[in-house]
């Protein structure tokens, strides 16, 4: 059942490519102005590289997480996952990956070309990249608690982003932290391994609270 949540996911997300490309379009968009706007100078172009992709991919993130159970809220298939004799929290473990793979992880793959245009060296762009790979999961499983806690509610998309930004900074924090340390000199390990304990965290709590606030939501 999970790895057919994950395959029916991304089946749906290939049918609607648009979604999918707007995520996308917004993360390129976002990260290519801010080059234009201050102008060539590459020391700070450098120097602001790491928060500017960071903000971008959490902004990025958010935008497809009002999608993430309302469709299958709309056509009755929430209900039958809810009454299924299978781990609801599985079940939205399924559909986080899925939702991952679709948003989180392109937004991962296009980050070291979108960080040439800021002069980044090759050292910091696989840093960046490491910290992007620990961190948007951890993106997907906190959103998922908001997306199923505004669930049905008018203005969502408004409640979720109040919901997950607070949650998001830490990520923010140490995900950027992690390349301005490399470009510093300084050891950035300790910025990935507090990301990866975010990551941990969220992985065991987070689908059992979405699962419970999705049963809240449908109640």
């Amino acid at each position: 059942m999970f790895l057919w949540i994950i395959k029916r996911d991304l089946l749906l997300a290939v049918r609607r490519r648009s979604d999918v490309l707007v995520t996308l379009f917004f993360f390129v968009i976002v990260v290519s102005l801010f080059p234009l706007s201050v102008g060539p100078e590459m020391n700070l172009l450098r120097t602001m590289a790491p928060g500017v992709v960071w903000v971008a991919a959490l902004l990025a993130s958010m935008l497809s997480l009002n999608r993430m159970f309302s469709s299958d809220y709309q056509d009755g298939t929430l209900e039958q996952m809810l009454i299924s004799p299978q781990s609801l929290s599985l079940l939205v473990l399924g559909k986080t990956l899925a939702h991952w793979l679709v948003t989180g992880l392109p937004l991962v793959l296009m980050a070291p070309v979108l960080g040439i245009q800021y002069d980044l060296p090759s050292d910091a762009l696989f840093v960046l990249v490491i910290s992007l790979l620990i961190g948007t999961p951890v993106l997907s499983l906190i959103g998922a608690i908001g997306a199923a806690l505004t669930l049905g509610l008018r203005g969502g998309g408004v409640l979720v982003s109040l919901l997950v930004l607070p949650l998001y900074i830490p990520i923010l924090i140490f995900g950027s932290g992690a390349v301005e340390a490399n470009m510093a000199g300084v050891d950035f390990a300790a910025h990935l391994s507090l990301i990866g304990a975010f990551f941990l965290v969220s992985l065991v709590f987070a689908p059992w609270v979405t699962a419970w606030s999705l049963r809240v939501s449908l109640e």
